[in-house]
């Protein structure tokens, strides 16, 4: 629920908007516009965007109501659409609002702190826990310790292992304890790098990881602070390298036949199926690379 971060600013606020994206800062909480300079903004935003989303999608509607089953507080930050399920899991509100979309399903243990949004027909695996800011989009899978994290639709992180302060695009899969680093042992600040001849860029002092569309992990894999994995990518061995490029198998690249054949297997997991559209856009990418 990031949707409101594209308002363009009034001409009075961009001198404040462009001066705090120069020194790498978040705009202040009180502020009422965002403007995506970065793609480590997406989380960084999250918590204002849940909130303004929350009120916008909320306000004059009725939520359904829990079960007696959950254990829930500040019920009017929480809001749960029509055909959701949740049952045997614990909701804290006090945190930051808390919705749950059409057909998703909350299973049984699920620790949930606020802001947290749930898309509709996604899943939250038994014993999950989510600390706000958190989304997960349609169709999504979350299992295990998510902090601070955007999935966008169709992606899933659903087993044990740990993602905070991180961004995966669509269609993207990590495999069973797959986890990253947000926090450098020094404690200092995070850069990243979008691609290996480049300098750093400073994202503050907590940041994970960033994958693009239809990239894939194996299991076990470990991410350092702030690493980038490009489009189509499929990650295995030894801790991955902190700029993954585009359409990487492993050290090789990615055959383009290949790169269409699993994501259409990927998508008839969950009932779909890739268009002609994407597969003209993902040739373009990959021959802009060759």
């Amino acid at each position: 629920m990031v949707s409101n971060a594209a308002i363009i600013p009034a001409p009075a606020s961009y001198k404040r908007i462009m001066q705090s994206s120069f020194d790498n800062k978040p705009l202040d909480e009180t502020e009422d516009i965002r403007i995506l300079l970065h793609p480590w903004h997406i989380f960084q935003y999250n918590d204002w965007a849940l909130r303004s989303d929350f009120e916008l999608i909320t306000t004059g509607r009725n939520s359904i109501s829990l079960s007696d089953t959950n254990r829930f507080n500040q019920p009017q930050n929480i809001f749960i659409e029509e055909g959701a399920a949740i049952e045997h899991s614990i909701l804290n509100a006090s945190a930051g609002p808390i919705y749950i979309g059409k057909n998703a399903q909350v299973m049984e243990g699920c620790l949930i702190r606020g802001p947290f949004s749930l898309g509709n027909n996604a899943l939250l695996k038994m014993g999950t826990k989510i600390y706000g800011a958190t989304t997960l989009g349609p169709n999504c899978v979350g299992g295990g310790e998510i902090k601070n994290a955007v999935l966008f639709a169709n992606s899933n992180k659903a087993h044990d292992g740990y993602l905070g302060d991180s961004v995966l695009g669509e269609w993207c899969n990590l495999g069973a304890g797959t986890s990253n680093s947000n926090v450098k042992n020094t404690g200092g600040n995070v850069q990243y790098i979008y691609n290996k001849e480049a300098a750093g860029i400073v994202a503050g002092n907590k940041a994970g990881l960033l994958m693009g569309d239809y990239s894939r992990a194996a299991i076990n894999t470990s991410f350092n602070t702030g690493t980038i994995v490009g489009v189509c990518c499929n990650v295995f061995g030894e801790m991955p390298e902190k700029f993954v490029n585009n359409f990487s198998w492993g050290k090789e690249r990615y055959i383009f036949e290949k790169v269409i054949s699993d994501i259409s297997n990927w998508k008839k997991m969950k009932g779909q199926q890739i268009t002609e559209k994407e597969i003209a856009l993902l040739q373009t990418i990959y021959n802009q690379q060759s």
